[in-house]
C-alpha cells in the first residue's frame, strides 16, 4: 500500500476500513488544502479521481528497477497512446517506465513522489515535463517554482539519476496566443536548473512552423502530439538517452 495511507485517521475509521471490502476513496485518502495565500503548485495534493490508477501503478512497479523514468501529464501519458509505436522503437529495450497521468498539474506529480512512486527504483535517467495544466490557474512564477520543487524532489529520491528536464511544450495554434508567452516565461525560469545533474532541453522550436504556428500535422489539438510529434520528441532526446542508458531489457 502507499505509505501513510491511513495517516491521521481515527481508530474507529481504521476499524471500519478493516471490516469493509471497499471504502470510498474520499474516506481513506485525505485531500489537503493549501494554506491561504500559498503557492498551490508547490503543495503536494492528490487528484481523487485518479487515486486508483496511482495505487495500481505503484503496485505494478514496487520493488522493480527501471533505468529510465518518464513523468508528467497527458502529454507524457500519451507515450502509451499515440506514441506507443515510437516508445516501442526507442525505449522498449531500455528498461523504461512511464508515470505520466492525463490532467496532472505540478502538485499532483509532487504528491505521487511523496507517496513513494520511485523510492528504491534507482533509475539512471528521469525525463520530466510538467506544468501545462497549471497555466489556466497559476502565474508563470508559481508554475516555475513548482517545477523547480518537483525537480529537486526527483534528484533527492533518485540520487544516481540524471534529470532531463524538458521545457513545457508549446500550445495553441498561433504564436500570439497568450498561453505561448506564459509558457515562454516558465521555460526561461526553469532553464536555470541546468547543471551537473540536470539537462534542460527546449524542444518547442522543433514542433513549430517557421512562422511560429503549431501545425495540426504534429499536434492535432494544438496541445497533444500525434505519432509524428512523439517521433520528433524521441529523436530530440535520443543523445541524452544514449548517454545515460544502454539497451538492456524488454518492454515493461
Amino acid at each position: 500500500m502507499i505509505r501513510n495511507l491511513l495517516f491521521a485517521f481515527t481508530a474507529s475509521l481504521v476499524v471500519a476500513a478493516s471490516a469493509s471490502a471497499e471504502i470510498p476513496a474520499a474516506a481513506v485518502w485525505p485531500c489537503p488544502t493549501p494554506p491561504q495565500g500559498s503557492n498551490p503548485a508547490v503543495f503536494p495534493a492528490p487528484r481523487m479521481d485518479w487515486v486508483e490508477r496511482v495505487q495500481t501503478s505503484l503496485e505494478r512497479t514496487r520493488c522493480k528497477h527501471f533505468d529510465i523514468v518518464f513523468d508528467g501529464d497527458s502529454i507524457t501519458d500519451g507515450w502509451q497512446g499515440s506514441g506507443r509505436e515510437v516508445w516501442a522503437a526507442h525505449y522498449a529495450t531500455r528498461n523504461a517506465v512511464d508515470f505520466g497521468i492525463s490532467g496532472d498539474k505540478v502538485e499532483h506529480l509532487l504528491w505521487r513522489l511523496h507517496q513513494g512512486q520511485v523510492d528504491g527504483m534507482d533509475p539512471k535517467l528521469v525525463v520530466m515535463m510538467i506544468g501545462t495544466n497549471n497555466t489556466g490557474r497559476d502565474s508563470a512564477d508559481q508554475i516555475a517554482e513548482g517545477i523547480k520543487t518537483a525537480s529537486a524532489e526527483y534528484l533527492k529520491r533518485c540520487p544516481h539519476a540524471h534529470l532531463l528536464l524538458l521545457a513545457v511544450f508549446p500550445r495553441a495554434e498561433k504564436a500570439t496566443d497568450p498561453a505561448r508567452a506564459k509558457i515562454a516565461s516558465i521555460n526561461k525560469e526553469i532553464a536555470s536548473l541546468a547543471g551537473e545533474r540536470v539537462t534542460f532541453l527546449d524542444l518547442g522550436p522543433k514542433f513549430l512552423a517557421a512562422d511560429g504556428t503549431l501545425p495540426r500535422e504534429i499536434m492535432p489539438d494544438f496541445l497533444h502530439p500525434n505519432a509524428a510529434g512523439y517521433k520528433i520528441w524521441a529523436d530530440a532526446i535520443q543523445p541524452v538517452v544514449e548517454k545515460y542508458t544502454t539497451v538492456t531489457a524488454s518492454a515493461r
